[in-house]
């Protein structure tokens, strides 16, 4: 007996079950957290809080004070006994002590341990199922009867009395176990929907954790190249810049040894002239004429000025060979410059030059073949299957089938106009021939817009092009086709990914004005520097 007053006591009163991390109310009373807070959170909607229990209100939201008392005897309670609380549901008609449920009876309303489901009703109304204290649940809330039918309608269980009269009348019903079984049935069907959207879920965080290693992998690969890169361009320059101030030093130490003989002759010039002075000057004071007349002749000096002054003139003209120096310093650059494009990130193209036999009778090509004019007057070049017959467009002579190249356009003569690459099987008749149909890539400016298209859908950048020159750069291999800004700093504007099938032709589309293939030279980097 003292043992079952100790299980009420240790009852909730909102969950009717045994405390679970109890807690207390200011007016003394204790629940479970959980159940309290529910209820906490179901008054907070009118804002008057009150104790399930005594009901005495509180003008805020109780705090909550865990009673770690009761939280102690809550613990042995269970650790003395453990069977009791393995459902959490006991005998109806075990009225002395608490004995576990095994079963429960939805007609009797009653749950039944060992000994009272032996004397139990075998009845078929009679419906056993696992033990719970949710028998209410079970039974019609109008009819008080036991659902045993499930309306696909309405897609609720009901009794015998629904089926026959009330709302559900005329529904399509099915038995609970039958419903059950179509239930669990679609249940596993999700089931193995969701597992197969996982394993592919699974796949595709595998793919993205592949190429996230593969770019760490390229990334460290580029990093690697770029770095050994700028080594070996320091070291070219520091070996370039070595040679220039060799040759600096040469010229000054050929120039200084050429002077400093020549100074020295002058200096035993300078000697002989002085001794000669003074020579004179003791003969201009003498006396006696006769010593005068007698001392032999000095010589006449003006035999020797003639090659003196050429002496002179042939060092004064001397000086470092700054032409020398300067073409010494270029050829470096040009080469240190030609193997860095050459042999290192990109290949560059032949100079991209214009193919007069694909241009539009609208378009006029200039004579360098690097500056194409949108033009009213129609040009008669003969119709072949090579030229665009619709489209203002050109292609280039050269094609591109491996490796890694680069372009460059000014627009800043036209407000619209499309560039970018296309097959040679590109469609020369038609309306659709136009850049960026399926067998081309373009980026576009139009009406102030700008954008990318390819097999006819487009997407807009935002912003536009702002230095009016752009770097159409291709990847063959890797099937990347990008586009450049090139204002400072460059912007990325958009990179198409394709696998290219065929070789690709520069092309360029003008709505209205004219655009100018850019070219760009290897000695520009060193042409300021003397």
């Amino acid at each position: 007996m003292a043992s079952a007053d100790l299980r009420k006591e240790l009852d909730c009163s909102i969950c009717l079950t045994i405390y679970t991390d109890p807690v207390t109310l200011r007016c003394g009373h204790n629940f479970c957290r959980l159940c309290i807070d529910q209820v906490l959170d179901t008054q907070e909607v009118t804002g008057v809080y009150s104790c399930p229990e005594c009901r005495k209100r509180f003008q805020q939201r109780p705090a909550l004070q865990r009673n770690i008392t009761l939280c102690n005897i809550v613990g042995s309670f269970r650790s003395a006994q453990p069977d009791q609380e393995e459902t959490g549901v006991f005998c109806t008609y075990c009225i002395h002590s608490p004995v576990p449920a095994v079963m429960s009876c939805l007609l009797c309303e009653a749950s039944l341990c060992d000994n009272h489901l032996r004397v139990h009703s075998k009845s078929p109304e009679h419906v056993l199922c696992d033990p719970t204290t949710s028998l209410e649940n079970r039974k019609c809330s109008v009819h008080r009867e036991l659902y045993k039918y499930y309306c696909t309608v309405d897609s609720a269980c009901i009794c015998v009395s629904c089926s026959l009269a009330g709302d559900h009348q005329g529904h399509k019903v099915q038995m609970l176990d039958e419903a059950c079984k179509k239930k669990k049935q679609k249940l596993r069907n999700d089931l193995q929907e969701l597992i197969t959207k996982t394993e592919e879920t699974q796949k595709e965080v595998q793919s993205l954790q592949e190429n996230k290693r593969n770019v760490h992998k390229k990334s460290s690969g580029v990093t690697e190249r770029v770095t050994g890169l700028f080594r070996d361009l320091r070291r070219q320059l520091d070996d370039l810049e070595k040679r220039v101030l060799r040759e600096v030093s040469r010229q000054e130490e050929q120039l200084f040894l050429a002077l400093a003989d020549f100074i020295q002759q002058l200096e035993i010039k300078k000697a002989e002239l002085s001794r000669k002075m003074c020579h004179i000057e003791e003969l201009c004071n003498m006396t006696d004429p006769l010593t005068v007349l007698q001392e032999s002749h000095t010589g006449d000096l003006c035999d020797t000025e003639e090659g003196d002054k050429e002496d002179r003139e042939r060092h004064d003209g001397r000086d470092l060979d700054v032409a020398l120096i300067t073409h010494t310093l270029h050829t470096g650059l040009s080469d240190i410059i030609a193997g860095v494009t050459g042999g290192c990130f990109i290949q560059e193209a032949a100079d991209i030059l214009l193919d007069i036999n694909t241009a539009s009778n609208h378009l006029h090509i200039s004579d360098d073949m690097k500056i194409v004019f949108r033009s009213d007057i129609r040009q008669n070049r003969p119709q072949t299957p090579e030229r665009f017959q619709n489209c203002t467009q050109v292609l280039s002579r050269q094609s591109f089938s491996s490796g890694r190249h680069y372009w460059e356009v000014d627009v800043s003569k036209s407000e619209c106009w499309f560039v970018g690459m296309c097959y040679p099987s590109i469609d020369r008749g038609g309306k659709k021939s136009s850049i960026g149909n399926n067998k081309s890539w373009c980026l576009w400016r139009y009406n102030n817009l700008c954008g990318v298209t390819h097999d006819r859908k487009g997407i807009r950048l935002p912003g536009n092009v702002s230095s009016n020159r752009i770097r159409i750069y291709l990847d063959y291999e890797a099937g990347q086709l990008s586009f450049y800004d090139l204002c400072v700093p460059i912007r990325h504007l958009h990179t198409f990914t394709a696998t290219f099938t065929e070789p690709l032709h520069a092309t360029l589309h003008v709505v209205k004005g004219s655009i100018k293939i850019c070219g760009r030279s290897n000695q520009e980097m060193g042409d300021n520097i003397m």
